[in-house]
């Protein structure tokens, strides 16, 4: 089985985009949510340049669906590169105050700046920005206390770009997910794929539910502490090794999983990705964050 060709960019996403762009003009803050298991891979790599210098808040959500250890590990690597990362739970509410006092906070220089031009101060305004399904609209929600947006589990949901007032401190423009054009990178575009974070027609679910039991069995042996390889055996009653102790491949680990579904494949590849979705395999991220390559040191002559 080869690894999956996925691309996916609806037509609503490009409008979007161009909308976004203009609007960005008018705000003060940038939200960047991204998913908490996949915190590179949900980073569009065109938003800085469309960023610039403004102020901007860095928000891991589903934090609920990592471990503690992942959590502390992103935690102090975003701060190397000399950014906080706020962890988040839109669904419960988990963290989102902290965020709110951190947008009001990257506002403040704004109404400052206003204030030594003798003009009145005016509310914050900030845009939520991220990838499909990664829990914009759900945030907003808990930030307005209410439903105002509509909020699914599934990518696509929000359309238009829209403006809602938090409180007379603080506006948001709730934005549709954006992603590239084009998905260069197929690792990206698997854990997106496996992530629920684009649309289910771009991929093929057999193939991405193979690709990401052999993830799985790669991120088992670089962190042994993350129990990937445990997680998958206690669901489903059964090692990602053989008797001789190699390890299956996707492919052939879907086929056994398939077995109690009447060896219906489709069947056994959509039960998998929705275990990991649903985090009934446990708190597992797919991304670990990159170790400092270290540069070799040159050997010096001594006693010449």
């Amino acid at each position: 089985m080869t690894s999956p060709s996925i691309q996916w960019y609806p037509g609503h996403i490009a409008k979007a985009e161009r909308s976004l762009k203009e609007q960005l003009k008018r705000v003060d803050v940038v939200l960047e949510i991204r998913d908490a298991r996949i915190p590179l891979a949900t980073h569009h790599p065109e938003v800085d340049d469309w960023l610039g210098d403004k102020s901007r808040v860095l928000v891991l959500n589903r934090v609920d669906m990592i471990s503690a250890e992942a959590r502390q590990s992103w935690q102090t690597w975003f701060k190397e590169q000399g950014q906080a990362a706020y962890f988040t739970n839109a669904k419960q509410g988990k963290g989102v105050q902290n965020l709110l006092r951190a947008a009001q906070d990257a506002g403040k220089a704004m109404n400052e700046r206003r204030k030594r031009r003798g003009m009145k101060p005016r509310p914050v305004r900030a845009v939520v920005i991220g990838f499909p399904n990664v829990g914009k609209s759900a945030l907003i929600n808990r930030l307005l206390k209410r439903k105002v947006v509509v909020s699914e589990r599934r990518a696509g949901v929000t359309r238009q770009l829209r403006w809602v007032r938090i409180s007379n401190e603080i506006e948001l423009l709730d934005a549709p997910g954006i992603i590239p054009l084009k998905l260069n990178d197929q690792e990206v575009a698997l854990k997106l794929a496996i992530c629920d974070d684009i649309g289910g027609a771009a991929y093929d679910t057999q193939r991405v539910a193979a690709a990401f039991l052999d993830l799985i069995q790669d991120l088992d042996q670089r962190d042994k502490a993350g129990g990937y390889e445990g997680a998958i055996a206690s669901r489903y009653d059964t090692p990602l090794t053989s008797e001789t102790g190699e390890f299956y491949t996707g492919e052939t680990y879907l086929s056994i999983l398939a077995q109690r579904h009447n060896d219906d494949l489709e069947r056994a590849a959509h039960q998998l990705l929705n275990d990991f979705r649903k985090g009934h395999l446990g708190n597992l991220v797919l991304e670990l964050p990159p170790v400092p390559m270290v540069e070799p040191t040159s050997s010096v002559a001594v006693g010449q």
